[in-house]
């Protein structure tokens, strides 16, 4: 496996939020009320037991307050810092109806499963040998947490990447003040802990790759899909070829993962309302840009990114422009500037133009649905380029799954862990129900 560069450019970044120490995780633990039917757990996607765990936390009782964490997410140290708790666990305590600060339920996971890392705890082992096996296609945190579920029941795993380094969004994508590279390869190697999950590395599966989908189904008892999204959405305007006009989401993996060389950027403009764009200009003025742009078609109110980390951006001191749609990008060789329309409120055109002067663009504007790959796959339905799956992630192929980005789009993390969950149990099913070896 390839081994991660030490001067990656991720590593200038700090916690965005600090983590606890033992005196702060008991006295916010302590003010939890351990509500019965916790809206906090209903609105966790992968519906941790949030009052337990606090409690345990509260009692002394870390290591299984952990425990508790990951048996409902085995990824629940990077969620505790990746998951926007604001509008999830955080967003539904009951302390918001009281006019009283939220429990901070993603320090205090945090807390546990750092702890956790820290000593080694492992809570699982594999399951006795079932005789069958599992491929699974990318090696994100859907089939993360498939593998490591399928393991506890017995079965033989084999996760499929076409990189050569491991984690999907955790590794290549996530903010490097949410979550940096090594520690989503530390959480890895917690989750191999298992043992028994095998890997096959620079190995792409489907239409012109290394594995057809007809080998992979032929060396394996049942299959799941994980494979994510595509490559940046671009905008079909003059001037993007021109250097310096970037995908955001690549941008950012060649920042987390290896160096970028930004000392000739003075004015940086990245064009996007969702959480990637606002992630996008948050990094580039971490790496010390001094003007960062945020470029929008819709408005500040109407704008799809997290209304807490565009705050933030603000803070940071980023501005915006709002209601503008790029015309083209100007320059000799290398991009110069941005020929803006402004737009209504109904995103179109009012008739007014202006320029931004801009070293450096990326887009954010949306990531291509990979849900194609399958389309020649009988029995595997796509919509709108997602893979269609039922409420357990099974497609309408005998022993094919799926979960995360292709079939949901898009979502967080941990929505990813719980589909791969899901799946796996319904795997194991579909396994069990086969019988013999």
């Amino acid at each position: 496996m390839k081994r991660l560069s030490d001067a990656r450019s991720e590593s200038v970044f700090k916690d965005f939020k600090p983590a606890y120490d033992a005196n702060q995780a008991v006295v916010e633990a302590n003010r939890c009320l351990y509500c019965t039917e916790a809206p906090c757990q209903v609105a966790c996607p992968t519906h941790i037991d949030i009052p337990q765990f606090i409690r345990k936390i509260a009692t002394d009782n870390v290591k299984n307050s952990a425990k508790t964490i990951f048996e409902s997410n085995i990824l629940g140290m990077s969620c505790a810092r990746v998951c926007p708790v604001e509008v999830l666990c955080v967003g539904s305590c009951v302390f918001n109806e009281m006019d009283q600060p939220p429990i901070q339920i993603g320090k205090l996971q945090r807390y546990a499963t750092d702890a956790a890392f820290a000593n080694g705890w492992q809570y699982f082992e594999a399951g006795e040998d079932s005789g069958k096996s599992v491929g699974l296609v990318g090696a994100g945190p859907a089939s993360l947490a498939a593998a490591h579920e399928l393991r506890r029941n017995g079965h033989a795993v084999t996760i499929y990447d076409k990189r050569d380094v491991i984690g999907g969004l955790n590794t290549w994508g996530v903010a490097p003040y949410k979550l940096r590279a090594d520690d989503a390869l530390a959480e890895v190697d917690y989750v191999l802990g298992i043992g028994g999950i095998e890997f096959e590395l620079n190995t792409g599966v489907g239409p012109g790759e290394a594995l057809s989908f007809d080998e992979l189904e032929s060396r394996h008892d049942a299959v799941f899909l994980g494979f994510g999204l595509g490559e940046d959405s671009a905008l079909d305007v003059p001037g993007l070829d021109l250097a310096g006009v970037h995908g955001a989401v690549d941008f950012i993996e060649c920042m987390k993962v290896g160096s970028v060389d930004l000392s000739w950027v003075k004015h940086a403009t990245v064009v996007g309302g969702g959480n990637t764009a606002i992630d996008a200009v948050r990094e580039l003025k971490g790496l010390g840009i001094p003007e960062v742009t945020l470029v929008y078609r819709g408005t500040e109110a109407r704008m799809s990114g997290y209304s807490h980390e565009w705050k933030a951006a603000k803070v940071e001191g980023i501005r915006a422009s709002w209601q503008s749609q790029p015309l083209a990008f100007l320059g000799g060789d290398r991009v110069m500037s941005i020929h803006c329309a402004k737009l209504n409120d109904a995103k179109k055109p009012t008739g007014d133009t202006f320029t931004i002067g801009t070293d450096l663009v990326l887009l954010a504007i949306g990531q291509g649905k990979l849900g194609k790959l399958v389309e020649g796959v009988q029995g595997v339905e796509v919509d709108w380029g997602k893979i269609v799956t039922d409420e357990n992630g099974a497609t309408g192929r005998p022993g094919w799954y799926a979960g995360g980005d292709c079939t949901n789009g898009g979502k967080e993390v941990v929505n990813a862990v719980q589909e791969g969950k899901l799946a796996a149990q319904a795997m194991n099913d579909y396994l069990s129900a086969k019988g013999g070896a």
